[in-house]
C-alpha cells in the first residue's frame, strides 16, 4: 500500500489574514514518515494506552500528546477508556445533579401537563447579567390528587450546561395552581455567550418527601431572541419527552485549504504535493465552565496517526469567538494520494487535567475507504466533501468555507 510519505511545516500565526502566501517562512519542522512505518500501523490506530480521566462533557481528550479524537484510539484502548470514564462520569453525574434535570431527587409523578408561565427576559449590559422575571403561572395541574394540592416552583437552566451552577429556582408557593412569584432569576454571563444558549424553564410541584412532580416546561432559543423585547409574555407549558440531549450546535469553523500539486510551480516546485490549511476563526463556541473557553485547534492528516502528523494552534483564552489565523503545511503527497487522505480538525478547551472536546470537522471525499480499506474516519458530510472536491478541482487556489462543527467525532451513521 503506497501511502504518502508525510512531512509537516507549522506556519505560526500571521500578522494579517489577507494572504497566507505573503509570509512563507516555517518553523522548519520536517519529519518524513516512511511508507513501511505507516503500513505497520495496525488498523490505522495508535498503540498508546494512556489511562482515561473523567470527562466534563460528551468527549474528553484522554492524553493531549497521544490522542487526537476517538478515531485515534486502538479498539482495546477505546473500550478500556470508555469503561473507566463511564464509571467516573456516572459518579460525577449523580453528584453534579444531572438527575435533577427533571427533579432534584429523581423523576417522579405522572400528571397531565397544562397551564402556562409568564416571564420576561432582559439583559443588563452594564452588569453583564441575564435577568429572567418569573411573574406567575396559571391553570397548573393538580400534582397530589389525593390531597388536591399543588405546591409549585419554577426552575431554569441555560443549556447545554446541565450542571448545578446553571440551575436557578424560585421560591415555593403553597397550595395553588395559579402561583404569583414576581421574582428575578439572574445569570452572570456575557451576551455573546448567552446567544449560544437555550433557556429551559420548567415548573415543578415540591413534595415534602422529595418526590417532586414535573408540571411542564418551555424552551427559548436565545440566539433568535429580540433583546428589545423586555415585556412579560405567556408561554404554554409542554410535556417532557426524554431527557434533553446537549445542543447539537457547537459553533462554526472558518477554514481555507489549498492543494499545490508536485511540479505545478515553475515546472519543478514543489517536489511533492503540498496541502495548506489556513485556520482562520471559530464562531459561537459553547462554554462548558463558568470561567469561559481557552480553545485551540488540533490538526491530523489521516491515515497517518503518528505524532508527526499532528499540529496545533496556540491557545486563545476566554473567548467564544477565537481568531487563530494560523496556517499549517503538509507535503509529501504523491500523485493521486491526496484523494486517500482526510484532514481532521478538532477544537478543544484547554484544561490542566483534561482537555475537553468542543467540536470538529473532517475534510475528505467521504468514501468510507482509504487505500482500499474500510475506515471510520472517511465519513465527511456533504458540506465537508464539497470543500475537498473544490480543492481537488481547483489546484493552487484557496478554498474558503464556513463549516458547522460536529458535536462528536464518532462515525456517522449511514443513511438508508
Amino acid at each position: 500500500m503506497g501511502e504518502y510519505a508525510l512531512k509537516k511545516h507549522n506556519v505560526q500565526d500571521k500578522a494579517s489574514p489577507e494572504s497566507p502566501d505573503d509570509k512563507t517562512s516555517t518553523d522548519a519542522v520536517s519529519a518524513p514518515l516512511r511508507s513501511e512505518e505507516q503500513s505497520e500501523l495496525p488498523e490505522l490506530h495508535s498503540e498508546t494506552t494512556s489511562p482515561a480521566r473523567a470527562p466534563a462533557s460528551s468527549e474528553a481528550e484522554i492524553d493531549f500528546e497521544d490522542f487526537t479524537s476517538e478515531s485515534s484510539y486502538g479498539s482495546d484502548n477505546l473500550a478500556k477508556a470508555r469503561a473507566q470514564s463511564s464509571q467516573l462520569s456516572s459518579a460525577s453525574e449523580l453528584s453534579g445533579s444531572v438527575m435533577s434535570l427533571y427533579s432534584d431527587a429523581g423523576d417522579f409523578g405522572n400528571v397531565s401537563v397544562q397551564g402556562a408561565v409568564e416571564v420576561a427576559l432582559r439583559y443588563d449590559e452594564i452588569r453583564r447579567e441575564f435577568l429572567i422575571q418569573v411573574e406567575q403561572c396559571q391553570d397548573l395541574a393538580v400534582a397530589n390528587v389525593k390531597k388536591q394540592r399543588t405546591d409549585p416552583y419554577v426552575k431554569t437552566y441555560l443549556y447545554p450546561d446541565k450542571s448545578r451552577p446553571s440551575k436557578r429556582k424560585t421560591s415555593i408557593k403553597k397550595n395553588t395552581v395559579n402561583p404569583v412569584f414576581n421574582e428575578f432569576l439572574k445569570y452572570k454571563i456575557t451576551k455573546i455567550d448567552l446567544q449560544t444558549r437555550t433557556l429551559n424553564i420548567s415548573v415543578w410541584h415540591n413534595d415534602s418527601l422529595g418526590r417532586n412532580v414535573f408540571l411542564g416546561e418551555t424552551e427559548i432559543e436565545l440566539r433568535y431572541w429580540d433583546w428589545r423585547n423586555d415585556q412579560l409574555s405567556w408561554y404554554n407549558l409542554l410535556p417532557k419527552t426524554a431527557a434533553p440531549e446537549a445542543s447539537t450546535y457547537r459553533g462554526q469553523l472558518n477554514v481555507a485549504i489549498k492543494y499545490i500539486p508536485a511540479g505545478s510551480i515553475d515546472g519543478s516546485k514543489p517536489v511533492t504535493g503540498e496541502l495548506h490549511i489556513w485556520l482562520k476563526e471559530v464562531k459561537g463556541l459553547q462554554a462548558l465552565k463558568p470561567s469561559g473557553v481557552d480553545s485551540f485547534i488540533k490538526c491530523c492528516v489521516l491515515p497517518d496517526l503518528s505524532k508527526k502528523s499532528r499540529q496545533k494552534t496556540r491557545i486563545v483564552k476566554k473567548c467564544l469567538n477565537p481568531i487563530y489565523n494560523h496556517t499549517m503545511v503538509y507535503d509529501g503527497f504523491r500523485h493521486e494520494e491526496i484523494k486517500e487522505a482526510c484532514v481532521e480538525l478538532t477544537i478543544w478547551d484547554h484544561d490542566t487535567f483534561t482537555n475537553q472536546f468542543l467540536g470538529g470537522v473532517r475534510l475528505s471525499l467521504g468514501t468510507g475507504k482509504s487505500y482500499g480499506r474500510n475506515v471510520d474516519w472517511m465519513d465527511s458530510n456533504e458540506e465537508e466533501i464539497g470543500v475537498w472536491r473544490s480543492m481537488l478541482s481547483r489546484p493552487n487556489e484557496w478554498i474558503d468555507e464556513v463549516l458547522p462543527l460536529r458535536p462528536t467525532m464518532a462515525k456517522r451513521k449511514s443513511e438508508s
